[in-house]
């Protein structure tokens, strides 16, 4: 890391969602609420796949992968947000915005290719279900979630080696309430306009490559779908607008920021809340409510655990 930059500017002061006192009151137990059930409801998705046999199959094998990513991101940026709300100091160390930088855009790009490969397993369960076993074997599987992992952190860490080498030496206010490449490249003491086209750029290319692909393969499902009268054939379906669900609410504000970023500061910040806390939160709702395999197994889980309380 470069100690010229951590000389001049060591530290940044995130200037948060608003300023009002009470509504910081507001906004504290409401994202402490919504930063608990994200942490619960993707760890019982964790739990119950893990344990329950019924449901050792590749289709959960990746949701288990986006749970833990959810879990992940949202820590990443919620418990700062939420304990700023009662500091008058709101700073970040340089190394901490670099590290959330870094951990950002690790996460969001290792779930963007992972929705991918989540869309390839619909394809394949639908399209080519005699050939399905073959082509979704263990190996296959965790061959795709690595890439998935190793994906999101080359391009996590080729963010963040591009940041580290600018110089901070005037204004350290970022109006965020955690650090984002557009506005930290803002606070460079240089013009930061064609880097930030390029950084942005960068991001974008990613997020709309992905969105694409993931698009790509829905025609081809829902093709599937209507020519078959097969029961098995719409029960796959079901699982996939779930999937579309989730790529929709997370694809598109991430394409607003980066590709076609707006520049209005309330709306920059809507979009940011939205994808790391608001989508995090809502994959456990859409992964439950709308998937009967999870409610058997919940209800399977619940059983069990009343059965072994009574044992007792």
């Amino acid at each position: 890391m470069d100690g010229g930059n951590q000389s001049a500017v060591s530290e940044f002061e995130l200037l948060g969602l608003c300023h009002s006192w009470n509504i910081q009151i507001l906004l504290f137990i409401v994202f402490l609420t919504f930063y608990l059930v994200i942490l619960f409801g993707n760890a019982i998705i964790l739990i119950i796949i893990i344990v329950d046999p019924h449901l050792h199959s590749p289709m959960y094998f990746f949701l288990v992968n986006l749970s833990f990513f959810d879990m992940w991101l949202s820590s990443v940026t919620t418990p700062k947000m939420i304990t700023d709300f009662f500091r008058e100091d709101k700073t970040i160390s340089f190394g901490g915005c670099m590290c959330q930088i870094l951990f950002v855009h690790f996460i969001a790009g290792s779930k963007m290719v992972l929705l991918v490969v989540m869309a390839y397993d619909r394809y394949v369960a639908i399209c080519k279900p005699l050939h399905y076993s073959i082509l979704m074997s263990l190996h296959r599987c965790i061959g795709l979630v690595v890439t998935a992992w190793t994906a999101g952190f080359l391009h996590g860490i080729s963010q963040m080696v591009v940041i580290v080498q600018l110089s901070f030496c005037g204004p350290r206010k970022i109006d965020s309430f955690f650090c984002d490449i557009p506005l930290v490249i803002k606070l460079a003491c240089m013009d930061s306009s064609d880097m930030g086209a390029l950084m942005n750029a960068d991001s974008g290319i990613v997020a709309v490559t992905c969105f694409i692909l993931v698009l790509i393969s829905y025609p081809y499902i829902l093709l599937t779908v209507f020519q078959s009268s097969k029961t098995g054939a719409f029960k796959a379906l079901s699982t996939c607008t779930a999937h579309i669900t989730v790529v929709v609410i997370f694809f598109v504000p991430c394409i607003f920021i980066y590709v076609w970023p707006l520049n209005i500061t309330w709306f920059d910040k809507f979009l940011a809340v939205f994808y790391s806390i608001f989508t995090p939160l809502l994959n456990p709702i859409i992964y439950t409510l709308r998937n009967k395999e999870m409610k058997s197994a919940m209800q399977r889980f619940r059983n069990y655990y009343k059965d072994s309380k009574e044992n007792c």
